[in-house]
């Protein structure tokens, strides 16, 4: 089996950088559109529909998100302006903004095999903040939880926000599919409060591991994935 690792592209011009939460927020969301577009493609080939819509993603995407579910969802983020950024764009994938960022998910490709114009871009100068507090997460939202005791980049957090987005939807019954579908697959990104961290990653709900490839240890934990529906059987906390 290849062994794939999927692209997320962030668009950081130099005049007018995205604010972080922003970013996240992008990031998390891009993934979880591009897992339900691959599996409406599947299920489209399964019922013989595969032609009845245009192919405005740039080919089928199902086989290779697939392969890549089987390993290790591996994410790398890459930072893109200007022509970069309009390189990124010409290739299959989807473009996901929230409010000043703009993140581009891109079909999983082979670790030692990146497209050209994904592999020419650099994944240090990440290093994105937000100028206000973000509001609190509603009741309803889906919430990914970081943890307050790592410094990661804005990349290194994007990848890992993708990561608890990909449990929130793993966790999800088509039912609440249809109902995050229908809010676009938003997603709140916030810093765990440190006091509650702890009660957070031991109360059930599903946290990201990290493997430890960049920037922190192996097996920290980094993101705690919060929704109504991973909440069954759940303490409050």
């Amino acid at each position: 089996m290849t062994e794939r690792v999927l692209p997320l592209v962030v668009r950081i011009e130099r005049s007018a950088p995205p604010q972080r939460t922003d970013a996240l927020e992008a990031a998390a969301t891009a993934v979880v559109r591009l897992l339900d577009r691959a599996q409406d493609r599947a299920q489209d080939h399964a019922e013989g529909r595969a032609g009845d819509r245009a192919e405005e993603d740039g080919g089928e995407w199902s086989d290779e998100v697939a392969e890549w579910q089987d390993g290790r969802i591996r994410k790398v983020v890459r930072r893109a302006r200007g022509a970069e950024w309009r390189r990124a764009l010409a290739l299959p994938g989807i473009t996901v903004t929230v409010r000043t960022a703009e993140v581009r998910v891109h079909p999983p490709v082979p670790l030692d095999d990146w497209p050209r114009d994904l592999a020419r871009l650099q994944v240090s100068g990440t290093d994105l903040s937000d100028d206000a507090t973000p509001p609190e997460a509603g009741a309803g939202d889906v919430v990914l939880w970081i943890n307050p005791g790592l410094e990661m980049t804005a990349g290194k957090a994007m990848a890992q926000a993708g990561h608890g987005a990909q449990f929130a939807w793993w966790g999800a019954g088509e039912a609440d599919r249809a109902a995050w579908r229908e809010r676009g697959f938003a997603v709140r990104v916030r810093t765990a409060d440190p006091a509650g961290w702890d009660a957070l990653a031991a109360s059930g709900l599903p946290v990201v591991r990290d493997a430890g490839f960049t920037e922190i240890a192996p097996n920290s934990a980094t993101v705690v994935a919060d929704a109504p529906w991973l909440r069954v059987g759940v303490p409050e906390v």
